[in-house]
């Protein structure tokens, strides 16, 4: 059997250090590498307006096709929507991410993002990048049982500015309004496992079916819940592996 390799991508506005909590509990059977979208990190920005075929041009490389894709947040729709231009992974596992970012029915307590509210969020980033990319991080914390923890981690480690630039965000927005991955995960060419945390403030009840739902968290497990985390994912990417294609 190939060894298995693990690949784990980030979220909107957040890089590769999201991941830090995770690096200790990793099994030594088990290769893992944190990837970066273009413009994070050190990796080169896509032009403005980039399309979904340029970025897999840009992710042709480091997204290899032996491992199993952890993708979190917008890194989960982007690489869903990526199975349709490169050879498919061992496996696809979804962390805090549904068919697409915005809710189609009306958003309830238990979460969710209408397209009236992305489109709000887009505007303000224009106006302020900075200020709407702490928002966020706040925003996002918020379903974690300690969310002012939470949001003091992901400052910690991010400090002040956002680890992209305005262009990178502003297209990273745009794919979140515009992205469906209905008919890719109908008919998916791997298998795919989906990740909720039970209290997500991004996610809408409807999008949490066929999902396993990881008790007492939110849209940020891996920092309220790194162990817990580690090993569903671990489970998963072994069972994957070894699965025939098809929604776990």
């Amino acid at each position: 059997m190939q060894p298995l390799h693990l690949i784990l991508l980030s979220g909107w506005g957040v890089d590769q250090r999201i991941w830090q909590p995770l690096e200790a509990l990793w099994p030594t059977s088990l290769t893992v590498q944190a990837v970066e979208w273009p413009g994070y990190g050190d990796t080169y920005p896509l032009a403005a307006n980039a399309s979904l075929e340029e970025l897999a041009d840009a992710m042709a490389e480091p997204l290899a096709s032996d491992a199993v894709w952890v993708g979190w947040s917008m890194g989960g729709l982007l690489a869903t929507a990526l199975l349709a231009y490169l050879p498919p992974p061992r496996g696809l596992i979804l962390l805090g991410a549904g068919d697409a970012f915005c809710s189609k029915d009306e958003v309830s307590a238990k979460g969710g993002v209408t397209s009236a509210e992305l489109s709000a969020f887009q505007r303000a980033c224009q106006r302020d990048p900075t200020a709407t990319w702490q928002h966020f991080l706040r925003w996002q914390a918020q379903g974690e049982s300690s969310p002012r923890q939470a949001y003091r981690q992901l400052r910690d480690w991010l400090g002040d500015m956002p680890p992209a630039d305005n262009t990178t965000l502003a297209t990273g927005l745009h794919w979140l309004a515009s992205i469906d991955n209905r008919s890719r995960l109908a008919a998916p060419p791997c298998p795919v496992v989906r990740f909720i945390g039970e209290h997500d403030p991004l996610i809408a009840p409807p999008q949490r079916s066929n999902s396993v739902i990881l008790n007492g968290v939110g849209h940020c497990p891996m920092l309220s819940q790194p162990q817990a985390l580690a090993t569903a994912i671990i489970r998963h990417t072994t069972l994957m592996a070894n699965a025939n294609t098809a929604i776990l």
